[in-house]
């Protein structure tokens, strides 16, 4: 994602939260509103990254702690021309990860002991392959900026409710319109999030099928992924429904997982789109070379690379 899209969207949710601003407290509350997020724009651009791994659980880890899986991530950001960016690993039994950071020279990625431990050496590559995808489209900043934005959003709707339903807070809309308020502005941010996180996870698909030099790795491990993922809870996500954009999977439960405002693509098609990739490169055969030697394309011998 260029840095203009990234502008916009930062217009986009700046104006949204000072809309809120002004909904709570009128013309003063969209002033201290606009302060506000001005001053959070740019403690996200330097600080978001760290706000979401810390908000995960996220610890950092070094070839000695974790050789295979930091070897492997390695070995890939080399084959994607990239500097080699933050290795994270975070406690949760669910399969995902995503990537953050501001460029790709201030870049991490971060995979759940569940993703390293339930699948193949292959299909965790093409994984880490398509967060590296996000880092050298320049989707990370986007992502973790608006992570922190919208999260905010929704925070400043609940604190609506409490404090903007009185005529002294210089409300125009009363209790009625501050019921709207904590409805539509988290409903609004999540669009927002949504026409830009669809398109860009397609984009982060393709590329980092080209980095792992086989499209059929990720598409097992979307395969896998997403039986497990609506199985098993992913309770830090659930606190913090804002980052989901950011995993490779939508992270959350329930009926939650495939609704209207969902961030993430069908998984169904991400996999045929994969598939079909695979043919386009005459990769057709169900055996391929790794570096471990002929192993299947699915099914191969699960972690653990922590």
């Amino acid at each position: 994602m260029n840095y203009f899209r990234t502008a916009i969207l930062l217009a986009a949710m700046t104006a949204l939260f000072m809309s809120v601003g002004a909904m709570i407290g009128g013309q003063s509350g969209m002033t201290i509103a606009f302060f506000i997020a001005l001053a959070m724009n740019a403690f996200s651009y330097w600080n978001s990254d760290k706000m979401v791994l810390r908000m995960h659980g996220a610890r950092e880890v070094d070839e000695s702690s974790a050789p295979g899986y930091y070897t492997m991530v390695r070995d890939l950001a080399a084959k994607a021309e990239l500097p080699m960016p933050r290795v994270y690993i975070m406690e949760n039994d669910q399969p995902n990860a995503f990537a953050t950071g501001r460029n790709p020279e201030n870049a991490a990625v971060a995979a759940t002991t569940g993703l390293l431990s339930a699948l193949s050496e292959e299909e965790i590559a093409g994984v880490m392959a398509h967060e590296l995808a996000h880092i050298k489209n320049h989707d990370t900043l986007t992502m973790t900026i608006t992570a922190t934005i919208a999260g905010a959003i929704s925070m400043l709707a609940n604190f609506g409710m409490f404090f903007g339903g009185s005529r002294d807070n210089n409300n125009p809309f009363g209790f009625i319109g501050m019921i709207a308020v904590m409805l539509l502005a988290p409903i609004a941010a999540a669009l927002v999030q949504m026409a830009i996180s669809r398109s860009r996870e397609y984009e982060a698909d393709k590329l980092g099928a080209q980095i792992s030099r086989n499209p059929l790795w990720l598409a097992s491990a979307l395969e896998r992924m997403s039986v497990i993922t609506k199985q098993v809870p992913n309770m830090a996500a659930e606190r913090n429904p804002a980052s989901a954009h950011m995993f490779i999977l939508n992270p959350l439960s329930g009926a939650r997982m495939d609704n209207l405002f969902s961030t993430h693509p069908n998984t169904e098609n991400r996999i045929a789109r994969l598939r079909q990739m695979a043919q386009d490169l005459t990769l057709r055969s169900p055996v391929v070379t790794s570096t471990t030697g002929s192993v299947p394309v699915t099914g191969g011998k699960p972690g653990p690379w922590g």
